[in-house]
């Protein structure tokens, strides 16, 4: 499982898992495993190359001609593969959707970790965290057709997937590095909520509110919890004050 290693000043080195976002423990080391069987390894060269092939073939036609037009066998005819090899490797489109975006979100994850500052480490947690949200809606406006394909495929499934937990986590570092008091996980889902496939597409497309527009404000947005955050809003989890009962 690959494996995403989010470095702030207030968490140096906790990991977690790239595909389900949950936090891990280092890895044991690698046990010794037995020789591959004759030909395994041409095998796994070929289903490299397939997959290669596929998803240049997907990139090129959904570029083309948009998502909700190209169909499996469109993509296996374009790929010289069969549609069958494409079923087995991806399941389904909405598989092949999503091993797309995954390949564009690996770089996405590398800048994070090992780019230069203010996105990846050396830079203050409120210069990260407005980075970070702008990279990430550079990729949404990049990827907008995938997105909306993906996360429009069933209720909820832009919050069950590795790498929108990896997002959520890295703001809620970020954000209780910045404020300590602030309820940290709460206002990391309300800072990526505007990047949400179809809300997205509904401020760019439907209110015409440009790119640029939508990056400051997520901007102004930083700015605006941070400064709740020392005005004196608080987690409630780590006060102890005691609210009163409400009535039925």
């Amino acid at each position: 499982m690959d494996r995403l290693i989010l470095m702030t000043s207030a968490t140096p080195g906790i990991e977690i898992s790239w595909l389900d976002g949950v936090v891990d423990e280092p890895p044991e080391p690698e046990q010794d495993v037995a020789l591959p069987i004759a030909g395994a390894v041409g095998e796994r060269r070929d289903a490299l190359r397939n997959r290669e092939r596929v998803l240049a073939a997907a990139q090129r036609l959904l570029s083309e001609s948009g998502v909700e037009a190209v169909e499996i066998r469109d993509v296996a005819h374009a790929a010289g593969v069969g549609v069958g090899t494409v079923y087995r490797r991806f399941g389904d489109k909405g598989g092949l959707v999503a091993a797309l975006l995954n390949e564009r979100e690996r770089v996405f994850q590398d800048r994070l970790l090992s780019g230069p500052a203010p996105l990846g480490p050396g830079a203050s947690s409120r210069e990260r965290l407005v980075a970070f949200l702008h990279a990430l809606a550079d990729l949404v406006d990049e990827n907008l057709p995938l997105l909306r394909a993906l996360q429009g495929s069933k209720t909820g499934a832009r919050f069950h997937v590795g790498a929108y937990r990896a997002w959520r986590l890295h703001a809620t570092i970020l954000l209780l590095d910045a404020a300590p008091n602030l309820d940290a996980a709460w206002f990391a889902e309300l800072l990526l909520a505007p990047l949400a496939a179809d809300l997205y597409y509904h401020q760019r497309y439907e209110l015409g509110v440009s790119h640029e527009r939508l990056r400051e404000n997520l901007e102004f947005a930083v700015d605006a919890v941070l400064l709740a955050a020392a005005d004196g809003v608080t987690n409630p989890q780590a006060t102890a004050v005691k609210r009163p009962a409400r009535s039925l």
